[in-house]
C-alpha cells in the first residue's frame, strides 16, 4: 500500500504524519525547527522528520505534502517566510531530489484550511472560504472543491485593507485586517490602553510576556475586563467588514473559522461575528452561507498537507 507524508513546518516545530492511501495516520514525528540556527539546520530537521516516518523498510512513499508560513510560489519556491530562514528557496525541488517522489508545498494556512474542508467530507460543498485568526490572520479559498492558490500566495486575507486611514500593519501597509483582528493586534491595543493608565487583569502578563495566550484573553473577556472587551469588539467589527466583503466577492457556501483565537473564543463570539458580517454583506447573500468553527486543531496542517499531495499527484 502506498503511503504519503504530510508536513506542518512552523517557526518552532516541524510535525510530520505518515498516512495510508485512505487517509489513516500510521505514525507521527515531531522535531524542533531550530530556525535560529540557519537554513542547513532547518533542512536537517525536516529530513529527520521524514526519515523517522519512513524508517520502516515496508513503507512505499508515494508523495510528500507540506505547509509552511510565508509566500510560496506554485512551483514550490518559498520566497519569504517570517519565522524560518528560507528565502527564495526551492523546498519542493530539494525534497523531490532526495526522496524521488512528487512533492507539493503550500502556505501553511491555505493547507490547514484545505485540511479542514476535506475533513468535513461533504459532497455538497464546493465553494468554501477559510479564515484563520491567530497571532496573525490568514485565509484560504476553495473553488469547485479545489484549493485556489493563484501564483502561490493567494488568500492573504489578513492584508485586506479594512481602514485605509488606520493603524500600520507589520507588513508595512496601513489599515490591514491583521492590524485590528489578530492576537498581536489585540495585545498591542491592550498595551496601549494600559500605558494610558487604564486597568486590566492582563497587565502583569502583558508586562512579562512577549506573546499572550489566547486562553488568557478569553478568560479576561469572560470575566468582564473592560479594555479586553473593547479590543475584542474592535476585532469583531473589522473581521465583519472583511467577511462581508469576502462573501460579496465569492458567494461561498461555507466559511470555516480557525486559529488560536477562534479555538479559544469562537463559540463565544460566533453569533456577534455573523451579525457584524451581515451588516457588510449584500442583502440575501448571508442566507446561504454556513459558518463553522474548525475541528482539527493542531492536526489541520498535516492532514491538509496530506490532502494537498493526494489531490495534486
Amino acid at each position: 500500500m502506498k503511503n504519503y507524508i504530510g508536513l506542518d513546518i512552523g517557526g518552532t516545530k516541524i510535525l510530520g504524519v505518515l498516512y495510508d492511501e485512505k487517509g489513516n495516520p500510521i505514525s507521527k514525528s515531531k522535531k524542533k525547527t531550530k530556525a535560529s540556527e540557519g537554513i542547513e539546520v532547518v533542512m536537517e530537521q525536516i529530513v529527520k522528520v521524514i526519515d523517522d516516518l519512513i524508517e520502516d523498510n515496508t513503507v512505499e512513499l508515494a508523495g510528500i505534502g507540506a505547509g509552511i508560513p510565508g509566500l510560496v510560489t506554485d512551483g514550490g519556491i518559498i520566497t519569504f517566510s517570517p519565522n524560518i530562514p528560507l528565502r527564495d528557496f526551492n523546498l519542493r525541488k530539494v525534497l523531490n531530489k532526495k526522496y524521488d517522489v512528487p512533492v507539493v508545498i503550500g502556505n501553511d494556512v491555505n493547507v490547514a484550511m484545505f485540511g479542514e474542508f476535506k475533513y468535513l467530507n461533504r459532497s455538497d460543498l464546493k465553494h468554501v472560504l477559510g479564515l484563520f485568526v491567530g497571532t496573525g490572520v490568514g485565509g484560504a479559498i476553495i473553488i469547485d472543491g479545489k484549493l485556489y492558490q493563484g501564483q502561490g500566495a493567494a488568500a492573504e486575507f489578513g492584508h485586506m485593507v479594512v481602514n485605509s486611514d488606520g493603524v500600520f500593519c507589520g507588513c508595512g501597509s496601513q489599515g490591514c485586517l491583521e492590524a485590528y483582528a489578530s492576537k498581536w493586534a489585540i495585545q498591542e491595543f491592550l498595551r496601549s490602553q494600559i500605558k494610558k493608565g487604564r486597568k486590566s487583569t492582563l497587565k502583569d502578563i502583558l508586562e512579562t510576556d512577549d506573546v499572550i495566550k489566547s486562553s488568557a484573553i478569553e478568560k479576561a473577556y469572560s470575566e468582564g475586563d473592560e479594555i479586553t472587551a473593547e479590543a475584542i469588539d474592535r476585532a469583531i467589527r473589522y473581521l465583519g467588514i472583511a467577511l462581508g466583503s469576502l462573501i460579496n466577492l465569492f458567494n461561498p457556501q461555507m466559511i470555516i473559522l480557525g486559529g488560536g483565537m477562534m479555538e479559544s473564543m469562537g463559540k463565544t463570539l460566533l453569533s456577534k461575528l455573523i451579525e457584524e458580517s451581515e451588516l457588510h454583506t449584500m442583502p440575501g447573500l448571508m442566507k446561504t452561507v454556513e459558518f463553522k468553527l474548525s475541528e482539527l486543531g493542531d492536526d489541520a496542517g498535516v492532514y491538509g498537507a496530506y490532502q494537498l499531495i493526494i489531490n495534486n499527484k
